[in-house]
């Protein structure tokens, strides 16, 4: 089981909307030396909705090829479409993806029982480990505890990601699930209190910009060290809060960039980080010791 700081991995673009090979490679070391536990490549932070499907596959080839077994990297697979989730997944497991992340399907709204069938489709049609994700605010589909725990019981599915942010689902899930299933949370702000509570970790917005800090407050909730884990949570709150201030990753990849360890690439219908939020996201990188 994967535990820790899970980073959600922006894919750095040109300016043009192409995708930058060689800042990937860079971002890749880059959370390796600063002790990031995983790395999601093309999540909902990685832009997949707006990568083509070859696009999307070479991500996660190019990001397995660099982390060279150094790091475990989780491959974002989901889609609206059960045949083309089916499909990302099996090229994910071709490319040597340790595990995938599959997101609710979005738009069309299925029911409980068409979110147990899809995601049964999925395991049983890709021999790969397979993480659930929970996110109703960008989804408009909330998967309930009770279909969490029923997935749980299917083989290749190992854990979810649940991004409510409502601490109270943590038990929720768990109560439905084996000790061997891996809870982990998708919410920044509130992924110290969800750890503490026995989460295995987060799936990090924040872990992109402040990899250490967020890989050090994260250990030290699981290991129940919460004095620690709060001093640490203190100086990251201001980019929890922040780095939402428009669309993720709107935010997240400014920051990033004003790092220098890319350029100032993002795809349409997402536009550039408006320059009446600079001083917000800057103020709370300093915060973070960042800057």
């Amino acid at each position: 089981m994967i535990r820790g700081s899970i980073v959600a991995l922006v894919t750095p673009m040109d300016a043009s909307g192409a995708v930058d090979v060689e800042s990937l490679k860079r971002l890749v070391d880059f959370h390796i030396a600063q002790g990031s536990d995983a790395l999601v490549a093309v999540g909902t932070t990685g832009e997949s909705a707006t990568l083509d499907e070859n696009e999307h596959c070479e991500v996660i080839k190019r990001v397995v090829e660099f982390a060279a077994g150094r790091i475990p990297v989780i491959a974002g697979t989901g889609a609206n479409s059960t045949k083309e989730a089916i499909n990302l997944t099996r090229r994910a497991k071709e490319a040597n993806a340790d595990a995938c992340l599959i997101v609710t399907p979005y738009y069309n709204k299925p029911t409980q029982e068409g979110l147990y069938q899809h995601y049964k489709a999925i395991a049983e049609a890709v021999a790969i480990p397979q993480i659930l994700y929970n996110v109703p605010g960008r989804t408009a589909c909330d998967m309930l505890p009770e279909t969490i725990g029923r997935l749980a019981k299917v083989d290749n599915i190992v854990g979810v990601k649940e991004a409510t942010g409502d601490l109270s689902r943590y038990h929720a899930i768990r109560a439905l699930t084996g000790d061997d299933f891996a809870i982990y949370s998708g919410d920044d702000a509130s992924s110290r209190e969800f750890c503490l509570l026995g989460g295995n970790g987060s799936i990090t917005v924040t872990g992109n910009v402040a990899p250490k800090q967020v890989h050090d407050m994260l250990m030290a909730a699981i290991n129940g060290d919460a004095e620690t884990a709060l001093a640490i949570d203190q100086r990251l709150a201001a980019l929890h809060k922040d780095l939402f201030i428009q669309s993720n990753p709107i935010p997240v990849k400014w920051a990033v960039a004003e790092m220098g360890l890319m350029g100032k690439g993002i795809r349409l219908p997402l536009t550039w980080l408006s320059e009446d939020c600079f001083a917000a996201v800057r103020a709370a990188m300093h915060q973070a010791e960042i800057i």
